[in-house]
């Protein structure tokens, strides 16, 4: 599924209009980009947690030449699923 097609199951299961779907789905990622940038996590109770953590410097290695490379630290987005979405998907 894409945003697209998202923003379709969106409009027909709420009712709202595609283009209402739209501005609801970009308003609820900017919402919670906005607070993952601020390191905070978001916590939808029974879907599941988006949150930063901090990805360590480490060693790897060019495939192509061979060489050991240095990779840098980095924060990345993590996302846990909640109790109720992993039962729903067994």
């Amino acid at each position: 599924m894409n945003k697209s097609d998202l923003i379709n199951a969106m409009a027909e299961k709420s009712g709202l209009s595609k283009a209402d779907s739209k501005k609801a789905l970009d308003a609820f990622v900017a919402a919670i980009s906005e607070v993952l940038k601020e390191g905070d996590k978001v916590a939808l109770v029974g879907f599941g947690t988006f949150s930063v953590a901090e990805r360590g410097e480490r060693t790897g290695v060019n495939p192509a030449t061979k060489q050991t490379i240095t990779i840098p630290a980095k924060k990345v987005v993590k996302f846990k699923a909640g109790s109720e979405l992993e039962n729903t998907v067994q």
